[in-house]
């Protein structure tokens, strides 16, 4: 029954790969057509939308402390909590726009080296054993005597080295929109960028949540004064899609094991 069942499951391996290698041809062949039927147009710019709306969009969720009432002083126009005596023209609350600075300027180089050498000898030796040493030779494979009964040597030696050389630069500024007040009064912002030349796009995308006390009275704000922020610059076009590999060549990348 086992080797029934074994033979079954070996004629049904064509089948299965049959079956993914179609799976890739199509995905491809659908990818290779919309690329063919766009030739010689400029790839499309992502439309206009309210980023709540699009797919995969999920509010923030944060721990919050107690709710806090504003009071205000008998005989005082000045209301706990404000900022100034006259409105405020940052933005504070939600689809106001404000403008995301990005400035980084980083540099890591780590260089790690690690060496370790053990030696270790063990040696067991009986000089007699009831009379009956000299019979050992006759339980072992090959004469043993006494002094040689036992003998034990290893030796490990581990050499490692690691280098990481990191340089990044990015100056940009996006303008966001926020999308989302916290409880607390933290905001939520989301900005997305599109700038096309020629048949290339560069796509920049910024988002997080930042406290309405850091916003600069210029209506910025700093990348590093963003928490659980999220930036990303790319692009998409003909030169995207020469320096990308191949969808055969990804494939195999995955699954081939050396």
């Amino acid at each position: 029954m086992t080797q029934t069942q074994n033979w079954t499951d070996a004629s049904r391996l064509p089948r299965v790969s049959a079956v993914i290698a179609l799976s890739m041809i199509a995905l491809s062949g659908c990818s290779a057509m919309d690329r063919l039927a766009n030739i010689g147009q400029a790839p499309e710019m992502t439309k206009i939308a309210n980023p709540t709306d699009q797919a995969g969009y999920q509010p923030v969720s944060m721990p919050m402390p107690a709710p806090r009432v504003a009071t205000r002083q008998a005989n005082s126009l000045w209301q706990e909590g404000s900022r100034a005596f006259f409105k405020d023209q940052r933005a504070s609350e939600v689809g106001d726009i404000i403008t995301v600075v990005v400035e980084i300027n980083d540099t890591a180089d780590v260089s790690n080296t690690t060496t370790r050498s053990r030696a270790n000898s063990d040696a067991a030796n009986m000089g007699g054993f009831f009379g009956y040493e000299s019979a050992l030779g006759q339980v072992f494979p090959e004469a043993v005597t006494g002094d040689n009964l036992l003998s034990l040597g290893s030796n490990t030696s581990n050499v490692g080295t690691g280098v990481v050389g990191r340089e990044e630069e990015i100056n940009l500024r996006v303008a966001g929109v926020i999308t989302q007040k916290l409880p607390n009064g933290n905001l939520v912002l989301y900005g997305r960028q599109e700038v096309r030349v020629n048949f290339e796009v560069r796509e920049i995308v910024v988002g997080g949540v930042i406290r309405p006390q850091d916003i600069a009275s210029t209506n910025t704000i700093n990348y590093d004064q963003m928490a659980e922020a999220r930036i990303s610059y790319g692009g998409r076009g003909q030169l995207t899609d020469v320096q990308q590999p191949r969808y055969g060549s990804q494939v195999l990348d995955v699954i081939m094991p050396f």
